[in-house]
Formats: structure tokens, sequence, C-alpha cells
């Protein structure tokens, strides 16, 4: 029982450190961990994940959005069409032959975590302001679609790939990107949770009660360092984050 909470502290712990830094999917982190540490069932630990992710992610985008930082308006277009656009990937992804690509998510946590310490983002909210409602629009479906088509196709997590795209194609300034990323994740992490205790049944609760609670109370821990810090000091600890949970990751995928 004391192995299981452990394993599920740090779990919790590198989850909501992610999400609340990065906006990183929880998945990322509680399912490797659960699954290579407690012998789990992949299926039941992606679920545990999820749920862990619902929570962590919408208090982080609470505290992100009390700051004013969050697209409330585009986030939801990009939610609904990376919604609908993963149901397509998944759907096309299930007629060709397996189509996995391994440790990709792992390899961008790094490869991103890096990217934030050399070159961090210095967007300002005034240049993102400069942008026309109707061109913000346009672009919030189209990497919309892009993200969900990528995340059905491949099964890679979506909340990197949001922020990356946030950042470095629609320009956003790193916090209302990651809060951008947090909203839209808190409900498509609730959908994914539904349908995965629906169709697989409840997890073990124990490990599920443990890794929602760490996942929450890290995440918002998180959330609000992430709010106070410098733009120059966001981007280095994000990198950081990011670069740890990264060689973390690969090193589980290695055992």
């Amino acid at each position: 029982m004391i192995f299981t909470i452990l394993v599920c502290f740090f779990a919790g712990m590198g989850a909501g450190i992610g999400t609340g830094f990065a906006g990183m999917s929880a998945a990322a982190v509680i399912s490797p961990m659960l699954i290579t540490f407690l012998g789990m069932d992949p299926y039941q630990a992606v679920g545990i994940a999820l749920a862990s992710d619902v929570l962590a992610s919408a208090v982080s985008a609470y505290t992100y959005g009390k700051n004013k930082n969050l697209d409330v308006a585009n986030g939801i277009v990009m939610m609904v069409t990376v919604l609908l656009f993963t149901l397509v990937g998944s759907y096309i992804a299930s007629l060709l032959p397996s189509t996995t690509m391994g440790g990709f998510s792992m390899v961008m946590t790094l490869l991103l975590g890096v990217k934030f310490i050399v070159k961090p983002v210095m967007t300002t909210k005034e240049a993102m302001q400069a942008v026309s409602k109707k061109k913000r629009f346009i672009q919030s479906v189209i990497c919309g679609m892009l993200i969900g088509f990528i995340c059905g196709f491949v099964g890679a997590g979506g909340g990197l790939m949001m922020l990356l795209i946030l950042t470095s194609v629609l320009g956003y300034e790193l916090k209302t990107a990651v809060g951008t990323s947090v909203f839209i994740m808190a409900f498509t992490a609730f959908t994914g949770a539904v349908s995965h205790f629906a169709m697989g049944g409840m997890p073990d609760i124990t490990c599920l009660v443990l890794c929602v609670l760490f996942t929450f109370l890290w995440a918002r821990i998180a959330a609000r360092f992430a709010n106070r810090a410098k733009p120059e000091t966001l981007n280095r600890a994000t990198g950081v984050v990011l670069v740890i949970l990264g060689i973390v990751l690969i090193a589980f995928k290695m055992l």
C-alpha cells in the first residue's frame, strides 16, 4: 500500500507540475508510471490518467483565467475541432495497418523543453491582440483540425502539441497559450475519461483517488507560480520541467 501511495504521489506530482506549467497532458506521465511500477492494465492506467487530467486542467485553467491569461472564445473553437478531428484521425487509423509512433510524445516533451530554454517565447499580449478576430478564428479551426487528426491518428498527447502550435504558429504569449491549452484539455480529458470508464469499467479506486488528488494539488501549485512568474523565468522553468519529464519518460520507456 505504501509503495502504491508513493508511485501515485510521484506520478501526480510530475503530471500536476507538467499540467500547471506547460499544459502537458497528465496521461503522458501517469500512464507509464502506473503500468511500469504497479503492473496496471494499460487501458485502466490511461483512464486514471485522463480522470486526473480533468481536475488538474480545470483548476489550472481557472487560475490562468483569473489572471486574464486565457483565450476562452478561440479556445472553444479549437476544442470543438480537436474533438471532431480526433474521431476522424482515429477512424482513418483503424482502417490502416498499425501506425504507432512509439516515443513520439516523449521525445517531443524533451525537444519542446529545450526549445523554451534556448529560444523563449517572448510574445506580448499587445501583439496577440493586434491579430484580427476573423484571422484568429480561422487559425484556431485549422490548427484544431491538425492537432485533433494527429492525436487520433498516432495516439500522441494533444497538450504539448497545442502548446507548440499556440506559441509557434498562432503567436500566443506563453501564459495565455498554457491557459488556453489546459482549458481545452479539461474538456477533452473529461470526454476521454468517461468513454474509458463506460467501455472498460471502473479502475482501481485507490489509485484513481490518489492520482486525481495529487495531480490536482501539484497542478494548482504550479499554475499559481507560473502566473506570478516573469516571462523569462516562466520560459526557463517550463523548459526545465519539460526536459526533466522527457528524460524520465524516455527512461521509463526503456525499462
